[in-house]
């Protein structure tokens, strides 16, 4: 059954009804355009889902819908509608995809590759301590 894209005011529903919490983050300290919610799941990864305000019956567009729940609420149109509609929270695994426990910090990779110009595959064969070693010997080196 195709179902149209959700409202703002379903989204809020969907993160209440699954138990999502309310954060706010620093850069909306300084304005309140968004309500942003965090779930933390079981497997470590924490999602994070922000709706514009107010949380009203805007629709979102088809790919921007599509986005939310692939991407942020990690669920499927069914999945979505049966929490909204009937309450029932999906069933989230703790087999999923959780990230390797030797993975890197995304802002350490993202230096790597911005700072250091590293590959994927180069980065893909450090461990946490040579890749701190090698941006801490960056970071020491002086410039001129």
């Amino acid at each position: 059954m195709k179902r149209r894209a959700a409202t703002r005011r379903e989204h809020v529903r969907f993160c209440e009804v699954e138990g999502w919490r309310q954060v706010q983050s620093a850069r909306e300290s300084a304005n309140n355009h968004h309500l942003t919610f965090e779930l933390a799941l079981d497997d470590g990864r924490v999602l994070r889902t922000r709706i514009s305000r107010p949380p009203n019956n805007d629709s979102y567009g088809k790919a921007l819908w599509s986005h939310i729940l692939r991407d942020q609420l990690c669920v499927t149109q069914s999945e979505f509608w049966k929490c909204v509609d009937d309450g029932i929270a999906p069933v989230r695994s703790s087999s999923g995809s959780a990230p390797p426990s030797a993975a890197l910090p995304a802002g350490l990779a993202h230096q790597l590759v911005h700072v250091l110009k590293l590959s994927s595959a180069e980065i893909a064969k450090l461990s946490l301590e040579e890749a701190t070693v090698l941006m801490n010997q960056h970071w020491s080196t002086p410039t001129d």
